[in-house]
């Protein structure tokens, strides 16, 4: 068991961490965190155990872990002080407990972690890949074909069943069902809602609410469904699949966005100064090397990528310019 950490040295820890979260720190101010963190070896695992919780948003739902960070970015600074001072002062083992993937997701049949990509081959022939931290159940019976989406984001290229009875193909998650119509599609969990996009064939959604209207949703269409409807389809994206070839193509994306999704590849937080948010961006990320495409940022956009620890990174301003620019 982990040694007891003074609980007013963990709420220090809480204190930089809301101020790294909502200020560019000063060169003096980096300087006073390094001597608060050095003054004693329980400074030092206060703020071990502080990092822990950072690597853990990188676990978190990207909605449930940006409602952190914008909790830590508002003015109730007092409050999220307070909030994370708890949190530090929890057991190691409830905060590990609380950040990493439901049991669901660490027993499924298929899943990746954080940054992982993974492709298989299911009995059928159907293509199944599977984005980064992300978890499938595969049920296949003499009645059906089932994957259950625990988590996370999947694409999906349907095979054509050899069973005579032509098993429907169905994906489930927890705020519906979506079915393929002999398809290419993708499937994303975004915690509140579902999105789907289509790139052959169709798929009929389902949203889990009795009584909720089906959907029918063609090639080049993509909609979001929560447990009780689905919007009017949009033109789909046909670069979104673009990170089964390791690669995040972007158009047009404001930089806040860019910087959202590439967090999702990389453990710890990765978040973007609210003055550079707005700046457009269009061009090629690779997801492999995250460190490179925040390199790639700064090359062609005024901004520089700050890291105070390993785990917390911010794309900041370059010298107070924030005028629009594109990258790409």
């Amino acid at each position: 068991m982990s040694a007891a950490i003074d609980p007013a040295i963990l709420k220090e820890a809480a204190g930089w961490l809301v101020r790294m979260q909502s200020e560019n720190l000063s060169v003096s101010d980096r300087a006073a965190f390094d001597r608060w963190r050095e003054c004693s070896a329980e400074h030092a695992a206060a703020w071990a155990r502080a990092e822990e919780m950072l690597r853990g948003f990188g676990q978190l739902p990207p909605r449930i872990a940006g409602d952190a960070l914008r909790r830590l970015d508002s003015p109730g600074r007092r409050q999220a002080m307070r909030a994370l001072g708890g949190v530090l002062v929890l057991a190691p083992a409830a905060w590990w407990g609380a950040r990493e993937l439901p049991w669901r997701a660490w027993s499924a049949d298929a899943r990746t972690m954080t940054g992982e990509r993974r492709s298989m081959e299911l009995a059928d022939g159907t293509q199944l890949v599977l984005n980064t931290a992300s978890a499938v159940d595969i049920d296949y019976t003499p009645q059906q074909r089932l994957l259950w989406l625990r988590t996370g984001e999947i694409l999906l290229t349907t095979g054509k069943d050899p069973v005579p009875a032509q098993r429907p193909f169905i994906v489930r998650t927890r705020l519906g069902a979506i079915r393929a119509l002999g398809t290419r599609f993708m499937v994303r969990d975004e915690g509140d809602t579902v999105r789907v996009a289509v790139f052959e064939g169709a798929v009929e959604i389902r949203p889990a609410s009795a009584g909720a209207t089906p959907l029918l949703l063609p090639a080049g269409q993509q909609t979001v469904f929560n447990e009780r409807e689905a919007r009017l389809p949009a033109p789909a994206d046909l670069s979104a699949a673009s990170w089964e070839q390791g690669m995040l193509a972007v158009r047009n994306w404001a930089l806040a966005d860019l910087v959202d999704e590439l967090g999702r590849y990389r453990r710890g937080v990765l978040r973007c100064d609210p003055a550079v948010a707005a700046l457009r961006v269009s061009g090629a990320f690779p997801l492999s090397d995250i460190g490179a495409s925040l390199r790639l940022l700064e090359s062609t956009l005024p901004v520089k990528v700050k890291s105070i620890t390993p785990y917390w990174t911010t794309v900041a301003p370059r010298n107070g310019v924030t005028h629009q620019s594109q990258a790409g």
